[in-house]
């Protein structure tokens, strides 16, 4: 049997895909191997990748911004794994030592991952796309995000709709036959930029595949979202 080695180092873009995964959860328990889950404590977003580094072990971090922010202090740091209760962050002559978190202080995903019950609506959002619509849901202070779906096009809008008077800003992201809304808060589209894949299901959950990473995220539909 192969042992994994108990040092490594953590590329810009796994560094990345954590500090947007804080910003859904700021607890995480990684697991030993290459995969990164996490799960909001409402459980309402759940996130998944793939990177190129593989963990030695399974560890709990309970405030992730914070350990991000301390290997900041380091320009190259390499993690040391080989204590039981802390991993050693290290370069050159400066070290820290940052002690790991009871894992049942930390809401974790599902041990299975999640399988849409049926595809309804399906569309392409592109990187630029998407920053309009969260630059604009910002510019207005919106706080709902609509895919919509009639007169034979699916859109993508922000708006508040709970204002019959709402500033909105939409775009149109396909074709469809089917009349449908399906409703986010703004503030759970907590996903890396770039172009994303998305299947929404009108059992109120939807995916958005990364096309720029292997990565993936269940988005929870708010319970008003229509099909049909």
């Amino acid at each position: 049997m192969k042992l994994r080695p108990v040092v490594m180092k953590l590329s810009e873009s796994t560094l990345s895909l954590l500090k947007n995964f804080s910003t859904i959860n700021q607890s995480i328990l990684f697991k030993q191997g290459n995969k990164l889950r996490t799960v909001s404590v409402m459980k309402n977003i759940l996130a998944e990748a793939t990177i190129a580094e593989e963990f030695p072990k399974d560890f709990g971090i309970y405030d992730l911004n914070q350990y991000l922010n301390g290997l900041s202090l380091h320009n190259d740091p390499e993690l040391n794994f080989e204590a039981d209760n802390y991993v050693v962050i290290k370069e050159g002559r400066s070290r820290s030592k940052y002690f790991f978190a009871d894992p049942s202080c930390i809401v974790t995903p599902p041990e299975d991952s999640i399988t849409l019950p049926t595809e309804d609506v399906s569309f392409q959002l592109s990187t630029e796309q998407l920053d309009k619509l969260l630059k604009a849901a910002a510019i207005y202070q919106l706080p709902d995000l609509c895919v919509e779906g009639g007169d034979g096009v699916v859109k993508v809008l922000v708006r508040d709709k709970k204002n019959d008077t709402s500033n909105d800003y939409s775009v149109v992201v396909g074709e469809t036959d089917s009349t449908f809304s399906f409703n986010f808060k703004v503030e759970n589209i907590k996903i890396l930029p770039g172009t994303y894949d998305v299947v929404c299901c009108q059992k109120n959950i939807s995916r958005f595949t990364s096309n720029n990473h292997d990565l993936t995220y269940f988005i929870a539909l708010e319970p008003d979202s229509t099909f049909g």
